[in-house]
């Protein structure tokens, strides 16, 4: 499939009504695995077997129904089983523990059954079977008014689609000359932010919210999100600003690489995969590893020009002093290539969790392969492309067009998991346009009902659902709020863009610490992701994964030898021979002594806003230490004589 075609692959909006191959194929496997159970269980009461049977049989046909057939006080022992059920779940969901609702459903039964008396209570077999149609009746009931709620809305996006994507397209069009900008100063107080918690001590985390390692507040997505952002910062803005900002980006990996960040794995392995001794987290699953960092790897050496960890045990997770697994960019890669390979005949996507089939999660992974594509010539994207769209639009659509944002890949069935179009939109751009516009067309229709004004305030997002930051699991819309901003930006949406914004000043406390911006309504993956919606324009962030800055700009000269916070850095960009800056004091004002570079060795260059050396000499490496007067925006232009 050429390139055009890949492209136009998720223009069109996908409305599916019904299961694909392999979801009715789970979904099959586990009304027969049920069936089974309901004979089983009854098995002993048709053999007239004992008490202690009868009881564990009616605890296969629902968790803690085996407490019925006991009577008395033990009666209340099912709601409570079905509760604890409900908790397993919520485990098995929440960490990929896969054992935890077979030992509650199990357990609890044998626990029956090692009870019971001389008898079963009489009616306990009608009782259960009355509680298992019911639940079916209801499962039943909420499949069809969610058929109907999704058809309606699958009709009203038919309606709005044609026109609102015109309208992305448009926007799209218009994006800026795709050469570096100057920040402003209120973009140097976002960019300071993500500098603060990036430039401390590798097994330092001062700023980060540490809960749990498992779901979305887990150190290793708000690392994913600095990491994007000051990726984004460095090929629109810095390409040609090593020093601090390198290392900036090269710390977030380290800390990616400690055990603290990836040992979820290791438990993740044992109750999910029953795996007790190989817990490498790029072999099987674990795409909310390899697409994320893998990502995040491929944009910072696509923007920086920095090709180290390209080498073999380059990023290696080290788990104790025995145990290390050496990987590097390409066996990251190689990961997501070997398990979509595994998974192409059934629903391609694989899984984060043991088991849980995140979409999401899957757009970081194509992300990170279209990324590799850029780097390296290989055609990742070109080989499963095709296939991942057509499982997508399969196996993870509803009714309405929308992305199932969660599927169990052993049951087929699917869960509650709030991702919303803007969500899945910007991710999308790096690796199919066409999708991406498609999500943003109906994501910019329908916030219009959210959008209010009023008591002379500008435009802003009212929601009738009370908020919730996935970053932090606080009350709050930053974790929102951001979403819809980025992909606003990204699809040089402005007036959304502005709303999202106004809304962030209104709602999520703006607060303004030694020159570092922030909003204390906002979790630390939120406020990364508002600090690099902030530095964007239209199509910023799928340039920053898929193409990178200007190859003339990344071979000129660059400025290297200044500390944070000392100097800020607004621009720094090359035409090949000649360096242009713009530096801000991040403290006092005062003469700087700055280090350049990349230059050729023993040549002169002619240096303005140099204080009393207007002309340098390169010395034989290539280098030279200008003073610069650095008060409020500096610029400084060095160019060959």
């Amino acid at each position: 499939m050429d390139t055009l075609n890949l492209d136009t692959l998720g223009a069109e909006l996908y409305i599916n009504g019904q299961n694909g191959p392999a979801t009715r194929r789970r979904l099959q496997r586990t009304l027969i695995l049920y069936t089974v159970l309901l004979l089983a269980g009854y098995l002993p009461a048709a053999l007239e077997a004992g008490a202690h049977w009868q009881a564990a049989g009616l605890g296969l046909w629902l968790p803690g129904g085996g407490f019925v057939a006991l009577g008395s006080w033990y009666v209340l022992l099912f709601p409570l089983t079905m509760l604890l059920f409900l908790f397993s779940l919520v485990a098995w969901f929440w960490a990929g523990m896969v054992v935890a609702p077979v030992i509650v459903w199990l357990g609890t039964a044998m626990v029956a059954g090692a009870l019971a008396g001389d008898a079963v209570q009489g009616s306990a077999h009608v009782i259960v079977a009355l509680c298992v149609a019911a639940l079916a009746a209801c499962g039943y009931t909420f499949n069809l008014r969610q058929a109907a709620r999704q058809a309606a809305t699958a009709e009203r996006r038919k309606q709005f689609l044609p026109a609102s994507l015109a309208e992305v397209q448009q926007h799209c069009a218009a994006r800026p000359a795709e050469e570096p900008r100057e920040m402003s100063e209120d973009q140097l107080a976002s960019l300071r932010y993500l500098l603060d918690r990036a430039l401390q001590p590798v097994e330092a985390f001062e700023g980060f919210d540490i809960i749990d390692q498992f779901q979305p507040a887990a150190l290793r997505y708000q690392l994913n999100h600095l990491g994007f952002a000051l990726g984004i910062a460095q090929g629109a803005y810095l390409p040609n600003f090593r020093g601090y900002m390198h290392r900036a980006q090269q710390n977030l990996i380290d800390k990616y690489l400690l055990r603290r960040v990836w040992d979820y794995w290791v438990y993740e392995s044992c109750w999910g995969h029953l795996n007790f001794t190989n817990w490498d987290p790029a072999a099987k699953d674990n795409i909310m590893l390899t697409g994320w960092f893998g990502m995040q790897v491929g944009q910072y050496m696509l923007n920086s020009g920095d090709r180290q960890y390209a080498q073999p045990g380059s990023l290696t997770f080290t788990l104790n002093e025995r145990t290390a697994y050496r990987h590097d960019f390409h066996s990251i890669i190689d990961s997501i290539v070997q398990n979509y390979v595994a998974n192409e005949d059934d629903f391609c996507l694989y899984p984060c969790e043991p088991n849980w089939l995140y979409p999401l999660c899957n757009h970081y992974g194509m992300a990170a392969l279209a990324s590799h594509d850029r780097l390296f010539g290989t055609c990742f994207r070109e080989r499963f492309l095709p296939s991942w769209m057509d499982k997508l639009n399969t196996e993870f659509t509803d009714g309405s067009g929308s992305i199932i944002g969660l599927r169990s890949q052993l049951t087929g069935i699917r869960m509650p998991f709030p991702i919303r179009e803007h969500g899945y939109a910007f991710f999308a751009n790096c690796f199919s346009t066409s999708l991406g516009q498609r999500l943003w067309a109906v994501a910019r229709k329908e916030l219009e009902p959210f959008i209010v004004s009023g008591e002379g305030r500008a435009e802003h997002f009212a929601f009738t659902e009370k908020g919730l930051d996935a970053g932090n699991y606080s009350p709050g819309y930053g974790f929102l709020y951001s979403s819809i901003l980025t992909s606003a930006r990204e699809f040089g949406d402005r007036e959304i863009a502005g709303i999202a914004q106004e809304s962030l000043e209104r709602d999520c406390s703006p607060y303004m610490d030694a020159g570092s911006k922030s909003y204390l309504g906002a979790s630390n993956i939120a406020n990364a992701t508002i600090a690099m919606a902030r530095f964007m324009d239209t199509g910023d962030f799928r340039r920053s994964v898929v193409q990178g800055p200007c190859q003339d700009s990344l071979r000129g000269p660059y400025l290297t030898g200044i500390e944070y916070p000392d100097v800020l850095v607004a621009r720094a960009c090359s035409s090949g021979r000649d360096l242009h800056l713009v530096l801000y004091p991040g403290g006092n004002s005062g003469t700087k002594k700055v280090r350049i570079e990349g230059l050729a060795a023993g040549a002169r260059y002619q240096v303005s806003a140099a204080n009393g050396c207007p002309v340098v000499v390169a010395s034989p490496t290539g280098t030279a230490d200008v003073d610069v007067e650095i008060s409020g925006r500096s610029e400084v232009l060095i160019t060959p004589l």
